[in-house]
């Protein structure tokens, strides 16, 4: 399971015109789910998100986390973390869950991000055509992955 993690100021999703998540100060959470991702996955990645720390203290020195801060997060389904560039100028994504596999792990990291943060989350639609909007703070970009847990 791949995640970036972008610190926003504010971040929305937009689907069909209508705005199904919006979040002040807290996270933007995308994520990529392959086939191999498990429970274990899930559970490391979402206690590393709710426990880094990224925000800025009173010295603006990155010692809080999004739970000491009562942030929030956007958690946002995203194949594309999984692309292989490796051959020719298209993408292939071939190592991206399908839905049957992808939507019941999708779910589950949604409850337990929930559980570890202490409170409810906002998503975007698994599938959708979503337009997800940021205003990035530093910016601070973070990529993790489950399989390489550095």
């Amino acid at each position: 399971m791949k995640v970036v993690l972008q610190r926003v100021f504010q971040a929305s999703v937009n689907i069909d015109n209508k705005i199904v998540a919006d979040i002040q100060k807290g996270l933007l959470v995308l994520v990529g789910i392959e086939d191999a991702d498990t429970q274990d996955d899930i559970n490391w990645l979402c206690q590393k998100i709710a426990n880094l720390r990224i925000f800025g203290d009173e010295n603006e020195v990155m010692n809080l986390s999004v739970k000491d801060i009562d942030g929030e997060i956007i958690v946002v389904s995203q194949f594309t973390l999984h692309a292989s560039t490796k051959k020719g100028n298209r993408p292939s994504y071939i190592k991206a869950a399908k839905p049957e596999i992808a939507i019941p792990l999708y779910e589950n990291f949604v409850k337990q991000i929930e559980k570890e943060l202490g409170k409810k989350v906002q998503t975007g639609i698994f599938g959708a055509d979503m337009k997800v909007l940021l205003l990035n703070d530093g910016p601070v970009t973070i990529q993790i992955d489950s399989k390489n847990k550095e």
